[in-house]
């Protein structure tokens, strides 16, 4: 029996799967997902590598192929731990930008997607925002899983205003991006804060980037942002387009926080076949 280790999935063909994964039994891949099957040349019998989304990877054998559909033997399933969060406010703006955005925000293991109405946003002519779109940005969420490993699924919420942004996101470390800020590289100490919950005791702290609009932010919606919470951080001295500047922080973030988020990697949660 192959070892479902993360090195074994990267040289294993990974696809996504919305059923659950269960050690023993067979799980049906969409029409999508059984597209990239034949265009990669996969056999009946080859080894395949599962994700959820969720944080769960599995390892099977394909055992069908139809036009439609995929049909996947079930041998292995395995849990990895939560890392720590890392949440997105993001700008409504061209939406392929947004696309290839929502690609490598999944990469590099953002924890949810949340497009802001600022007031700029309203001057962009081709924007991402709307059903439609998000349903496009999933598909591309979900690829990008695929390519990266990566177990987690970004959470994709809804578009929302800037007041309701600032009150769905979750307490923790907030900042927001502003070219006059403190140096991000600078106050690394923002990202160690903990959080204390009554029953869980102390954890670490959610973290999450604003990033405002192409063009720049307005003063009063900077001034709510402070307001709320988010300290201004700088990521350098450049002027940066939106999706240039969001994965620079995101990266930024998950490099400080590599070693607390990556500990204790994967745990067994069924029994092997």
């Amino acid at each position: 029996m192959v070892d479902v280790q993360r090195g074994t999935l990267v040289s294993t063909p990974i696809f996504v799967t919305a059923e659950p994964m269960v050690a023993g039994k067979q799980l049906t891949l969409g029409e999508q997902e059984a597209h990239h099957i034949r265009v990669r040349r996969l056999d009946v019998g080859s080894p395949v590598g599962l994700l959820d989304g969720q944080g769960s990877r599995g390892f099977g054998i394909l055992v069908r192929l139809a036009k439609r559909s995929a049909t996947v033997e079930v041998h292995e399933v395995h849990a990895e731990l939560p890392r720590r969060p890392v949440h997105l406010l993001l700008p409504i703006a061209d939406k392929e930008r947004m696309l290839w955005l929502a690609e490598k925000t999944t990469e590099l293991g953002a924890a949810s997607w949340r497009p802001v109405k600022y007031r700029r946003s309203h001057s962009v002519a081709s924007r991402g925002e709307g059903t439609m779109f998000t349903q496009k940005v999933a598909a591309r969420m979900a690829s990008a899983l695929e390519q990266s490993n990566n177990a987690w699924l970004p959470s994709i919420f809804p578009d929302a205003t800037l007041e309701r942004a600032i009150a769905a996101a979750p307490q923790g470390v907030r900042m927001i991006l502003d070219g006059s800020g403190t140096p991000l590289a600078r106050v690394a100490a923002l990202v160690e804060q903990p959080v204390v919950h009554p029953d869980a005791g102390e954890q670490m702290a959610p973290i999450v980037i604003a990033v405002g609009p192409e063009g720049g932010i307005e003063q009063d919606e900077l001034d709510r942002l402070v307001e709320a919470g988010f300290v201004p951080v700088s990521i350098g001295a450049t002027i940066l387009r939106f999706e240039t500047a969001a994965i620079s922080a995101l990266g930024i973030v998950q490099s400080l926080i590599g070693a607390e988020s990556c500990g204790d990697a994967a745990r067994d949660r069924s029994d092997r076949s």
